[in-house]
């Protein structure tokens, strides 16, 4: 089923759209959304593609504000169309700690309203983020809004910290730059 508008806070994302799922350690498996906010909240973090400038800033903001420390309160999953084999090759050339979804055929995208021609020629995912919880309920939103090209905005880390502070329940002194 595909949406036309992005999930709002408060919607349910289908659980059952599913992708290969690329682990820092090169493992993949076919997971599905529902999966991953089984054991807790989940950001799910669309981005256009691998090694593009741009995405390439995004990750690295994400790897340098030290998520790692909040690791046991949320999950970390990237999303986009890049394919298994790039994932793993991105993963290792950032030092990613987080595992990615190869969603070529945009099965979760479409689920979460984010699919995106740009130019009008290429479909991808546009630069978004949603805090997810277990009863896969959007907690948090946040869905990059250029005119020119919305896959370029950045997500605001400060905002998606203190969202993640609220779905958890708590503040971490070490949630941030290191």
């Amino acid at each position: 089923m595909s949406r036309s508008t992005p999930l709002a806070v408060g919607d349910q994302v289908a659980g059952d759209a599913s992708a290969p799922l690329v682990y820092p350690d090169d493992t993949v498996e076919e997971r599905t959304v529902a999966s991953c906010v089984e054991e807790r909240p989940t950001l799910f973090v669309f981005y256009t593609n691998d090694f593009s400038p741009d995405c390439v800033t995004e990750w690295c903001s994400f790897r340098d504000y030290t998520w790692f420390s909040a690791a046991d309160r949320v999950n970390i999953v990237g999303v986009s169309a890049s394919r298994v084999g790039t994932h793993k090759r991105f993963i290792d050339y950032l030092g990613l700690d987080f595992p990615l979804f190869a969603d070529e055929d945009l099965e979760i995208t479409e689920a979460f309203g984010v699919r995106y021609k740009a130019f009008k020629l290429f479909t991808r995912s546009k630069r978004s983020v949603f805090l997810v919880d277990g009863d896969r309920t959007v907690r948090y939103r946040w869905v990059g809004e250029s005119l020119v090209d919305p896959t370029r905005d950045q997500p605001p880390l400060e905002e998606i910290r203190h969202a993640v502070e609220d779905a958890t329940g708590g503040t971490d002194d070490a949630f941030g730059f290191a």
